[in-house]
């Protein structure tokens, strides 16, 4: 069995989803109520970044993959692609192409875009 403490350091694929796609509703909220660049919406938009890259750089390529959505309009956007559903969901959301190439190194990009 895991311990309590590994669960917390180690949180599953299903977890991370689940975390992600709530803080990217949070995130969404924020800048309805509060604006962009309100420090809530800041703060939840960087906490879903922090996220997305802990779900790929624990979870990438076998479980997750990054792949540029291309019906995406305005900013480019990688979509973080699931290999097996996580409920209905078959993405964990959406990060900007430069966030990404900001974030990871070209090594981890790559690697994470493997199909």
């Amino acid at each position: 069995m895991i311990s309590e403490t590994a669960k917390l350091f180690y949180p599953s694929v299903e977890k991370l989803v689940n975390e992600i796609v709530a803080v990217n509703h949070a995130w969404k909220v924020a800048c309805e109520l509060f604006g962009q660049d309100s420090p809530l919406s800041i703060s939840s938009r960087d906490l879903k970044t922090c996220l997305q890259v802990r779900l790929l750089r624990s979870y990438a390529p076998e479980q997750v993959y990054l792949i540029e959505d291309k019906k995406a309009e305005g900013e480019r956007l990688y979509s973080l692609s699931l290999r097996e559903p996580i409920g209905e969901r078959l993405y964990a959301e959406h990060l900007p192409i430069r966030i990404a190439e900001e974030v990871l190194t070209d090594k981890e990009l790559k690697q994470f875009k493997k199909i």
